[in-house]
């Protein structure tokens, strides 16, 4: 595949991945009910179950800017990842340094939605006809886990784990890498919160961790887990840096860890930086 061909690949799998060909549609309101009061939930509840007894759904029009879908500000209906252009195009670019630079290891995400991220990062392999790599999809596909305040004091209050439209299963994640023709052996799913699964993995190297867990525990378990098997020269992203958990629990491990690698800015919440 010529570096032309590759290119017009990956940018046509960026455009899919985050359903930037298409207009945007409707929004149902059981999807978009995360920021209202319980009260309120609870009445949109009712009614989607009742008008879809009659094959009807309650939607809302969506009213997004081409920015707010190129940053990944949004909880898409349709697309299969939801971090937007920019974050891609920085993950594209991490993994071409470290085929560039051989860098060894494997890849992975910690925290992958309907797994576009994942999917894109096979992509990007298999424009290159790397064999020798793995993608590792580390996830519970049943959402985020409640808060645990007590170990935890930064995750208290913390309700993301109450939002179904955030849990997908292993098998619909898998059926998207198989919508792209992208599912074969090197792909490794991993399932279970990740205080269970990062822990215990076979995964013996990285060159690349792609951490999207949005809470403290998360974020925290996945460094500890992973961040000792990132090789030198591999990077380290996190896509959740804006939010106050995450946040902290990124900081709070470079601190201990009296980590000086710059972290560099992506957009309004993705971060990176290299192991030194």
């Amino acid at each position: 595949m010529s570096a032309e061909t590759r290119q017009l690949y990956l940018d046509l799998m960026k455009k899919t991945l985050t359903y930037t060909l298409w207009p945007e549609p409707p929004i149902p309101l059981m999807q978009s009910d995360y920021g209202r009061h319980a009260i309120s939930r609870a009445m949109v509840s009712i009614l989607s179950k009742v008008f879809g007894a009659m094959g009807i759904e309650l939607c809302r029009e969506s009213n997004f800017t081409e920015r707010q879908r190129a940053e990944g500000h949004i909880w898409p209906a349709y697309a299969h990842t939801m971090i937007g252009i920019r974050r891609l195009e920085n993950l594209q670019q991490c993994i071409e340094v470290v085929l560039d630079e051989h860098i060894e290891g494997d890849l992975i995400e910690a925290g992958v939605w309907r797994g576009g991220a994942c999917i894109f990062m096979r992509a990007v392999l298999a424009a290159f006809q790397v064999s020798d790599r793995r993608v590792f999809v580390a996830d519970s596909f049943e959402g985020l886990p409640k808060p645990d305040a007590g170990k935890h004091p930064a995750d208290e209050g913390d309700r993301l784990h109450v939002h179904s439209f955030l849990s997908v299963s292993e098998e619909e994640v898998a059926d998207n890498f198989r919508k792209y023709g992208l599912l074969d052996d090197q792909v490794i799913f991993l399932k279970g919160w990740f205080k269970n699964t990062l822990y215990s993995t076979s995964i013996n190297q990285l060159s690349l961790m792609r951490l999207d867990g949005d809470m403290y525990g998360s974020t925290m378990d996945a460094l500890e887990a992973l961040y000792p098997k990132l090789s030198t020269g591999g990077f380290c992203v996190v896509d959740d840096y804006a939010l106050p958990g995450c946040r902290a629990a990124v900081d709070d491990y470079r601190e201990s860890h009296g980590m000086k690698s710059e972290m560099r800015e992506i957009d309004w919440t993705g971060r990176y930086w290299r192991k030194d």
